[in-house]
């Protein structure tokens, strides 16, 4: 799949999935994947930070109020739209552009840290976005990244729920299938119908690769890995938010830091 349709299929999406995300709908990221992905996050207070992929800019809202100098970057012209207007009504400095994350328009060791929040495993070319994140860090800077967990939502994943609606375990399969754009269709399952019927449903191209693909292409673009975090909800926090209770089960997300090795 092209770099341009993978633009056209996120403008589409881009209106629903700010509007319902703002909502408070977006149950995985609120609830688990945020606040996991902070908690993991080294003091940004001071640094320059660039954010790949951020959407209408929630999560590099959150890393600003850390004290964190943001830029950011999205495909999607109608997400920088309303990340730009938040920004307009509660400034925190935070620059948001339009750019593909295969070419960033910035010179060389620009940033202190990059984050990229479940926006990688969307993109055709990891490898080179990955290099190019390299390039604009400054030496012994740092990547932190989540995507979908490889080993356990490759192309195929089914949910196993028990009688009372508990879930066991998962199904998987496909992992060693590399997807050039695999299209799934979906939308927010925890908003209302009536909220769900108002839009299309969410169009997304992913681009699944295996876990050692994923290292390898970290390594190659001279990036050293230094953590891991597969989140998973507590008792309580499943119980409060029952949508994420099969991460206590089955890992669904992956967070990777990496520091630029170069000198």
């Amino acid at each position: 799949m092209k770099r341009e349709e993978v633009a056209a299929f996120w403008e589409a999406n881009a209106e629903a999935w700010t509007q319902l995300s703002r909502e408070g709908y977006d149950i995985y990221r609120d609830a688990l994947n945020t606040p996991a992905f902070l908690a993991m996050l080294p003091p940004v207070e001071g640094l320059a930070g660039l954010d790949v992929g951020c959407g209408e800019g929630s999560n590099t809202r959150k890393v600003a109020e850390y004290g964190a100098l943001m830029q950011a970057v999205d495909i999607s012209p109608t997400f920088i739209r309303h990340a730009q207007e938040v920004e307009a009504r509660e400034p925190l400095g935070i620059v948001y552009q339009m750019a593909d994350a295969h070419e960033l328009p910035f010179e060389d060791a620009r940033f202190d840290f990059v984050t990229a929040f479940m926006s990688l495993m969307d993109m055709p070319h990891q490898d080179s976005v990955l290099r190019e994140i390299a390039r604009v860090l400054k030496p012994g800077g740092f990547l932190q990244f989540s995507i979908l967990h490889p080993c356990f939502v490759p192309p195929y994943r089914k949910t196993l729920r028990d009688a009372e609606g508990r879930v066991t375990g998962a199904t998987i399969a496909g992992y060693f299938d590399d997807s050039q754009g695999q299209v799934e269709r979906w939308i927010f399952s925890a908003a209302p119908k009536e909220r769900q019927e108002a839009f299309a449903p969410f169009v997304i191209p992913r681009f699944h690769r295996t876990l050692s693909w994923w290292v390898d292409a970290i390594v190659g673009a001279g990036l050293t890995i230094t953590k891991f975090g597969e989140p998973s909800a507590s008792e309580e926090l499943a119980q409060a938010f029952p949508t994420v209770a099969d991460t206590r089960v089955v890992g669904i997300f992956l967070h990777v830091q990496a520091v630029n090795a170069r000198v």
